[in-house]
């Protein structure tokens, strides 16, 4: 019987992570330990969202506040995945839910300014 987490295949690989409040994040595995914290290079989180872009149609409704409403609009309203750049990160395990190995050529192919999907909840211990 193995003690190992089985991450020992994916070191230097791209990998996905699920945390346990439902977060995304994606980089190159470096390192783990035994209780499974790990260490992510050139990573970042992936935030998913459902919204629509409504510039357009608010700008159109309040031509007179058109600054005021695009400011509005680019904040609070998303398109597609958001990519936010993390760099060297360190996760601990107790807040790992699942780890997986990313296919980098099917994830290249993917347009993340299209996709759509409603976030993740947390997991529930």
């Amino acid at each position: 019987m193995s003690n190992g987490t089985g991450l020992e295949s994916l070191v230097d690989q791209t990998i996905s992570v699920i945390t346990n409040d439902g977060r995304n994040i994606v980089g190159v595995l470096k390192g783990f330990d035994q209780a499974t914290n790990i260490i992510l290079d050139e990573s970042h989180e992936r935030v998913y969202s459902t919204k629509v872009r409504m510039l357009t149609l608010i700008s159109f409704q309040l031509r007179f506040l058109f600054k005021i409403t695009s400011l509005f609009a680019s904040s609070n309203l998303q398109e597609g995945v958001q990519q936010l750049v993390l760099g060297l990160y360190i996760m601990r395990g107790d807040n790992i839910s699942i780890v997986g190995e990313l296919d980098e050529e099917l994830d290249s192919h993917l347009d993340m300014s299209k996709l759509k999907a409603h976030p993740l909840k947390p997991v529930i211990h």
